[in-house]
């Protein structure tokens, strides 16, 4: 019985319609299609020897397809392309015999990419998945439940007398806000909406490497979805004369080019921002290519008509400064070839032997990386003035939130990943006490200020982190056996038909068992929300709980 499966389901694959991204088939489609007598299917069927001679019978020297026996057929349950999907079709919509309508084939939900909300794969490196659905068939009432604001928990104040615990928000704190970004900044909106200056993006390149801390993995519907959840709560942010940059490179510049065309309006594109991230051109690799050498970043107005704007202006001086220094960097012959002036906000033209390269400015020697200090000086000196606010959703190491500290802005970054967090936060410390590296010198910095740090308050996203680091098969046991007493389980599962000891999930791999245990999850409770605060199931602190509700503006 095995090799006719395996022989229909080699016959399948000609037709690159009934398979996923990732190899898995898609039943429902094949089924349609045979329901449909779809010639490409059935031309397909009767070309094999065995599946003619078993869905096919001669009626007075006519071939007639016998579609109901090959529904059949497909829905089989052995008929799956491997143990993971098979066990996985334990979960599933159910009627009110318990039966799974996946099994029926009479209902079928459909929910395209562009109508969906994609929280994306910001997890561990060795996650290695090509794409993460946090939320896969929500309906609206669910959508808005997980853009529900959110509990902040573990608040701190770090000043250069140290830091302190607080229950309390100023209008004029800085704040590192830790957790999930699109559901951070789903929580920004109630205190912040319409008052951010200017908006800063570095996201997930989708580079399809997965070098990143980052899913980088993601597919492009996947990633687009991912970039327009996120961009459209951005534009509710901005300010009526705000700005927005996102800086990406060539594999889906192009694609979020439109994509905010779309979000943005294309009257409010204003510019494509070549960011040189090597000096010279470079003959000097392994590639037999031109070299790919640059960053871009798109940068849009909330409204054209409004924007703010300042030019900046900086002496030739300093242009000269960056080529002496390259030149001694480099063994060329300098010629220097600028303008008495250049303003800050073009950029700097520096001629080597005749050959002319471009770049904004020289990357800080402190910080490595492709984003420096002093490009985002550039971008946040071009719209703010001090005291304005500035928002970055994918804060890293706090370059940013750096550069806006010295220039005396008010910022905002979200960042999830906690290692990520750790180091941003021991920078901007090192800020507060004047450290001089990146823009400090520049711009006379000699320390002072504060920001505040906290968290989004963690529910199930506790066990998204311990099924991510688990190493052994038991410790997987132990997270399920917790999932399934917390109750916070998705509403597509029966713990009833769940068994860790059968033999469907015994043969799954350590890493397909991690991705069973992610799709248990109710991903709307990745985090509580604010109005479950005073849940005692929740355990929420009394001094969390003063904190959230003075960072929503409500009497404690």
């Amino acid at each position: 019985m095995k090799e006719f499966f395996d022989t229909v389901l080699k016959v399948l694959r000609q037709d690159e319609r009934y398979f996923s991204q990732e190899g898995e088939l898609l039943r429902n489609a094949v089924y349609e299609d045979a329901m449909k007598m779809d010639p490409a299917l059935l031309s397909l069927l009767y070309k094999n020897s065995v599946t003619r001679e078993r869905f096919f019978t001669e009626v007075d020297g006519i071939s007639v397809f016998d579609k109901i026996g090959f529904g059949w057929v497909v829905n089989n349950r052995e008929f799956q392309p491997d143990s993971y999907t098979r066990y996985k079709n334990k979960i599933g919509l159910a009627d009110n015999k318990g039966e799974l309508l996946s099994a029926s084939n009479d209902v079928e939900l459909v929910f395209p990419y562009k109508d969906c909300v994609l929280e994306g794969g910001q997890t561990k490196e060795d996650q290695k998945r090509t794409e993460i659905f946090y939320n896969e068939t929500l309906a609206p009432d669910e959508v808005d439940r997980l853009l529900y604001p959110k509990v902040m928990t573990g608040a701190k104040r770090y000043s250069a007398e140290g830091e302190e615990e607080i229950s309390s928000v100023l209008p004029e704190d800085n704040l590192i806000l830790n957790g999930n970004n699109l559901l951070s900044a789903a929580s920004l909106l109630r205190r912040y909406e319409g008052q951010v200056k200017l908006i800063y993006m570095d996201p997930p390149y989708n580079t399809q490497t997965d070098s990143f801390s980052y899913n980088d993995r993601f597919s492009r519907s996947s990633w687009l979805t991912f970039m327009k959840n996120r961009l459209e709560i951005a534009r509710r942010l901005l300010a009526p004369d705000g700005a927005i940059y996102v800086q990406l490179d060539y594999h889906e510049v192009h694609y979020a080019k439109v994509l905010m065309d779309g979000i943005f309006g294309e009257e409010n594109f204003q510019r494509e921002i070549i960011w040189r991230i090597g000096w010279l051109s470079g003959y000097k690799t392994a590639d037999n290519n031109w070299i790919r050498n640059h960053d871009t970043i798109l940068f849009y107005a909330k409204d054209s008509k409004r924007l703010k704007f300042i030019k900046n202006y900086i002496p030739r001086a300093e242009f000269k400064d960056i080529a002496n220094t390259e030149a001694e960097r480099y063994p060329i012959e300098d010629v220097w070839n600028a303008s008495e002036y250049d303003d800050l906000n073009s950029i700097a033209i520096v001629s080597f032997s005749g050959e002319t390269v471009s770049k904004m400015l020289e990357p800080d020697d402190e910080v490595k990386g492709q984003k420096s200090e002093k490009l985002l000086e550039r971008i946040i000196k071009a719209h703010t003035e001090e005291g304005d606010l500035v928002l970055d959703l994918f804060g890293g190491t706090g370059t940013t939130a750096a550069a806006a500290h010295k220039l005396k802005r008010r910022y905002i970054v979200c960042e999830q990943l906690d290692r990520h967090v750790d180091i941003m936060v021991r920078r901007l410390k090192k800020v507060i006490e004047g450290d001089q590296s990146g823009i400090s010198k520049k711009n006379g910095w000699k320390g002072g200020g504060s920001f505040v740090y906290c968290g989004l308050a963690r529910l199930n996203q506790n066990y998204v982190d311990a099924i991510e680091t688990a190493e052994t098969e038991e410790e997987l046991s132990g997270i399920y056996e917790e999932i399934i007493a917390t109750g916070f389980i998705s509403y597509l599962v029966d713990p009833a038909e769940i068994a860790l000891d059968s033999e469907d999930f015994q043969v799954l791999t350590l890493g397909e068992k991690k991705r069973f245990l992610m799709e248990l999850l109710d991903k709307n409770q990745l985090y509580v929300n604010y109005c479950d605060i005073d849940d005692v199931n929740f355990n929420i602190s009394e001094n969390d709980k003063k904190f959230t509700k003075s960072f929503y503006g409500e009497v404690s």
